[in-house]
């Protein structure tokens, strides 16, 4: 889809949950996003105060693939962790 398509589906998701008061919803059907940009948000401020790293590397699943999964493991858990977060914003509405 490449950037611009993406960005543009993002932008029209976003507006979508704020033109219908559900943002938390988007929130959590996004979640294995917002894990990931949490994961390089929380290393950058760790490492800027403490000068000690979090995660072996950010975002989230290079410091999984470091602990020794394969990329398939990775990708599998990552489907997982989003099919739970599309079940509880399915749930949240």
């Amino acid at each position: 889809m490449g950037d611009t398509g993406s960005l543009a589906l993002g932008g029209a998701l976003a507006a979508l949950a704020v033109i219908t008061g559900t943002e938390l919803v988007l929130f959590l059907l996004g979640g294995v996003f917002v894990l990931e940009v949490l994961s390089v948000i929380i290393q950058v401020i760790s490492f800027q105060l403490t000068g000690k790293r979090v995660f072996k590397m950010s975002p989230l699943h290079h410091h999984f693939e470091l602990s020794g999964w394969s990329e398939v493991r990775v990708v599998h858990f990552f489907w997982l962790m989003g099919l739970c977060f599309a079940i509880l914003g399915l749930l949240a509405l």
